[in-house]
């Protein structure tokens, strides 16, 4: 992926905490790698957590720096993954909302966007939600089915966020490149 540019979303999921290893394997196979965090996920992990990884500024305002931050961020990658994507998330995208950082640059975006939700089994598995997924495979998205497994709510079922290592994979393949195994 050596020049690659990519932009990572982090929602206000538990599992933001995968995030920051996919991010570490992107960024040491050579990928240049944006992060935009919306305001929940930053009460997750802490923004510092993916400048370190990356070596770019976080960027969680839609309103600075700059006078469109959104355009700027979308015309610079060349593929999006939203990881963790929250029902709240899945449900602004699947509607074409664009009321934070995230979601007006994904409106801008006009190239893959790899989407890998996470959340309680019982919310994975409510008709809006499977509508809301449903209609982002329609509209072009490519979305990474949760794993099935123990959840942080202590549940068992589906909702775990797929791996850092498969959304590591199922990025490279997008993007046409071969798996690089560490």
């Amino acid at each position: 992926m050596n020049g690659r540019e990519l932009l990572i979303g982090v929602t206000g999921g538990i599992a933001a905490y995968k995030t920051a290893a996919l991010v570490s394997r992107l960024v040491q196979s050579g990928a240049g790698v944006s992060v935009i965090m919306t305001e929940a996920a930053t009460q997750l992990v802490g923004p510092k957590t993916f400048e370190a990884l990356t070596g770019r500024p976080v960027r969680t305002d839609v309103f600075g720096p700059g006078p469109h931050p959104h355009i700027e961020l979308a015309r610079a990658a060349e593929l999006i993954c939203i990881a963790p994507a929250t029902a709240d998330f899945l449900a602004k995208a699947a509607l074409g909302l664009g009321d934070d950082l995230l979601s007006t640059t994904l409106l801008s975006f006009d190239g893959p966007v790899i989407l890998a939700p996470a959340m309680n089994c019982e919310m994975w598995r409510k008709p809006a939600v499977q509508r809301n997924a449903a209609q982002l495979r329609a509209d072009g998205y490519q979305i990474v089915d949760p794993e099935e497994g123990r959840l942080s709510c202590g549940d068992i079922g589906p909702g775990r966020m797929a791996s850092p290592e498969k959304l590591f994979d199922v990025i490279a393949e997008t993007l046409g490149e071969k798996r690089i195994r560490s």
